[in-house]
């Protein structure tokens, strides 16, 4: 308790009570203390301007207290200064008890109570009446409340206090408890609807080879790694380190649609594959759908695999870099590379250790032949100095965003490295979708017109419409997006059209428009 609370509160009466129970030993600090409380801090005002309502007591002629309970929009007590409060007295049930109560003996003690968080503030002080402020009434006057103010009651703060939570039991307002259950009632909602739909979900896709989940483990606390094996316990086709495969699922939409991965595992392994999945909550839906939907026992109709980052078979040293999720197809080729006792260097660029893929496995394997870069740790990847120092007939090979991509391009450029030197594997094949524009598609066959706003690609925005259409990389470096194009500008961002196919189709998974809409053959 305050200095100030207890000159006030601790009569002689109380402090004798005090001493008969064998507690004023306990209090008597209070009468030196220098912690008077009696001017409010933004802790105070804090807690005061999120409540929605206030006990007040008052004490009238007749002696007896009167308690009345003041309701109102969070914050209608608003704190003018470290000595004052003030509110909005709306005209009530005309009882005016605590109005008269205070025009002959003006304290007041008031309760601040927050139920959910077992925090309540007690104030004691004085009030006077303002009737004649039209302006101060009207600021006072709560958000889009039209009821007339009859008058501003301020309050100078004599004391206040923290009381124990000890005994407050929790109460939640509706608003709180529908803020709560929001993530619930999503995720039951998600539920009806996959237990509505006609076909079970332990398998999924149209694609040649059949895989099923022998696997699953968490690598990092966004990252999965997903272990596919054929059902029969086949051999899977054989890989090259750098390989990829098209895995099958179930967007939100409802729309089937595949996504791309590295095959993280051993080239030379042919009983499993194992590809790792990144968690993107603010990307295309994808990664989110495979991490809440795959499990155990559940058979994928996957595409056969690729290759579009083919490691070399020769005897020149290979520097591999990687950043974030990009160590999947980077992991694959180190290991090849040792198999074969030919020289590597491995870079690995990550926000923090906490989140480095395999980085555990890595490190035991690969030892002093790994550098690695902890952003958190203030660890950046210099990729000048890196391509400076490399041997002379070093291959690069690099997976990461597009700005590592642009910069290991400058810097090889301003070195005097010959481009075919250079290696990538493309998360994406254009710049962030943050800066772009919306614009609109319409679908000829259908007649549909479905908006692509800035963070969507024109595929991304097709599959949120309901329209499936066939993917793969979903970096423009595949064409099997490719759909024809029978009206408007495509501004044209894959790697795969030739300047004939331009002409007529654009990959919907990265390209945009130059104009503000296209007519697609969909």
């Amino acid at each position: 308790m305050s200095r100030a609370y207890s000159d006030l509160a601790f009569t002689e009466r109380v402090r004798a009570m005090q001493s008969r129970m064998g507690s004023r030993a306990a209090y008597a600090p209070l009468d030196e203390t220098d912690d008077r409380r009696d001017a409010l801090t933004d802790k105070e005002a804090e807690f005061i301007a999120a409540r929605d309502g206030f006990y007040q007591a008052t004490v009238g002629e007749t002696g007896w207290p009167y308690v009345q309970f003041r309701g109102g929009p969070a914050g209608f007590l608003k704190v003018l200064d470290a000595k004052t409060l003030a509110y909005a007295d709306l005209r009530g049930n005309r009882q005016y008890i605590s109005v008269g109560n205070l025009q002959g003996n003006d304290r007041v003690s008031i309760f601040l109570m927050d139920y959910a968080a077992q925090r309540r503030l007690k104030l004691l002080g004085r009030v006077r009446f303002v009737d004649d402020d039209p302006a101060l009434a009207e600021r006072l006057r709560p958000a889009g409340v039209a009821q007339a103010v009859e008058r501003v009651v301020l309050i100078t703060v004599e004391a206040f206090d923290w009381n124990c939570p000890k005994h407050i039991t929790p109460r939640f307002t509706e608003g709180e408890i529908n803020e709560a259950l929001r993530p619930l009632r999503a995720e039951m909602e998600r539920l009806r609807a996959q237990a509505g739909r006609a076909e079970p979900e332990m398998a999924l896709g149209q694609g040649p080879l059949h895989l099923r989940i022998s696997g699953v483990r968490e690598l990092s606390p966004r990252v999965r790694a997903y272990e596919l094996r054929h059902p029969e316990g086949a051999d899977l086709p054989a890989v090259r380190a750098g390989s990829h495969i098209d895995v099958p699922v179930r967007l939100d939409s409802g729309v089937l649609s595949t996504r791309r991965y590295s095959i993280s595992s051993n080239p030379a392994r042919r009983d499993a594959y194992e590809i790792a999945v990144l968690r993107e909550d603010g990307g295309s839906g994808g990664s989110v759908a495979i991490h809440r939907s795959y499990q155990l026992g559940m058979s994928l109709h996957c595409g056969l695999p690729g290759n579009d980052f083919n490691l070399h078979d020769d005897e020149r040293p290979a520097v591999l870099v990687a950043a974030g999720i990009g160590i999947t197809p980077i992991k694959a080729m180190a290991l090849r590379l040792r198999s074969q006792r030919r020289p590597v260097a491995m870079h690995y660029a990550l926000r923090s250790r906490r989140e480095g893929a395999y980085l555990d496995r890595l490190e035991r394997e690969f030892g002093a032949d790994l550098r690695v870069y902890a952003a958190d740790q203030g660890q950046r990847l210099n990729l000048a100095e890196l391509l400076a120092h490399a041997p002379a007939d070093a291959l690069f090979y690099l997976c990461g965003p597009q700005r590592l991509l642009d910069e290991a391009q400058r810097e090889a450029q301003r070195l005097g490295i010959a481009p075919e030197r250079l290696r990538f594997e493309r998360f994406r094949a254009s710049a962030a979708l943050a800066s772009e524009r919306a614009i609109g598609v319409t679908l000829q066959r259908s007649g549909r017109r479905v908006a692509v706003s800035p963070l969507q690609s024109v595929l991304e925005a097709l599959e949120d419409a309901g329209v499936a259409v066939p993917s793969g990389c979903r970096g423009g470096s595949c064409g099997e997006c490719a759909v024809k194009v029978l009206a408007g500008r495509p501004e044209h961002r894959d790697t795969v059209l030739s300047p004939a196919g331009r002409q007529t189709q654009m990959c919907v998974c990265v390209s945009r428009a130059i104009d503000a809409e296209l007519v697609l053959d969909l």
